[in-house]
């Protein structure tokens, strides 16, 4: 293990891992269009021995054939799973960004609490209220006495 290396990213990751992906596809895809010119080959070879009337070549080309087509279905099976594999790795990456994303938000939200200070808050929003219930009082008992020295009421 080298310890001057430097630790490759999610992203890094993922880009190395498409490229091995789909070097890996073209080359089982290059390997499938050659067995599919070789199966073309070999039809065309059994047609031959079968009009001659050869029938233990016929047989012989038939079992040919017969392996031939086999290794291009596991071959296309293979190259079916690498493309499962990749897209699972780009959906594990796609979580991995929104993990890394959701945990910015979540700096972010702890930072606004520090700064707002939920508690503080709350302190000061009910010292309002209490001193404008007061002005309010105050306020109404002013009005009332204005009004009373404005407008008395004789009771004599």
């Amino acid at each position: 293990m080298n310890i001057f290396k430097k630790k490759t990213t999610p992203k890094d990751a993922l880009r190395t891992s498409k490229r091995e992906m789909a070097v890996a596809t073209r080359g089982i895809e290059r390997e499938i269009t050659s067995l599919q010119l070789e199966e073309k080959r070999l039809v065309a070879e059994i047609k031959k021995t079968a009009k001659t009337g050869n029938e233990a070549a016929t047989k012989i080309l038939a079992r040919q054939l017969v392996r031939l087509r086999q290794q291009i279905t596991n071959l296309q099976g293979s190259r079916a799973q690498i493309r499962g594999v990749t897209t699972h790795t780009q959906a594990l990456y796609a979580s991995t960004s929104i993990s890394s994303g959701m945990k910015g938000a979540t700096k972010a939200m702890v930072a606004m609490n520090k700064q707002m200070a939920p508690t503080k808050q709350a302190k000061v929003i009910k010292d309002f209220q209490k001193q404008s219930a007061q002005l309010d009082m105050t306020v109404s008992e002013t009005s009332h006495n204005l009004k009373s020295l404005l407008y008395p009421t004789s009771t004599d």
